[in-house]
């Protein structure tokens, strides 16, 4: 039970390291995020990866803040590995903070 438990905190502590706790690439996307977030009246890049978050657990690899072309608003896009390894694409209205999709990103 022991080894088990120390195996999993092992990979954790390992798996977590490989993808920092950062959220966006750089500054310039996080500053150019920050612009748009009080331009527009959205939630905060952070309020956002927490509801990202409690949809699907894991760890965030990437985000983003998308225009939606068809439909005329934002969305924050986060890339989340799960405890498994798998990546998962979640998508939250960067108006409304509702949990628009949850895909498995197979690539």
């Amino acid at each position: 039970m022991k080894s088990t438990l120390f195996k999993t905190v092992a990979i954790s502590t390992i798996f977590m390291s490989l993808f920092s706790f950062k959220v966006v690439a750089d500054d310039d996307d996080e500053h150019e995020i920050e612009m748009y977030t009080k331009e527009f009246g959205l939630i905060t890049l952070e309020d956002a990866r927490k509801k990202a978050l409690a949809a699907k657990p894991g760890v965030v690899k990437d985000a983003d803040l998308e225009n939606r072309k068809f439909s005329k608003g934002w969305d924050y896009e986060f890339e989340i590995v799960d405890s498994d390894g798998k990546e998962w694409e979640v998508n939250i209205d960067a108006k409304t903070g509702q949990v628009e999709s949850i895909h498995r990103d197979w690539f």
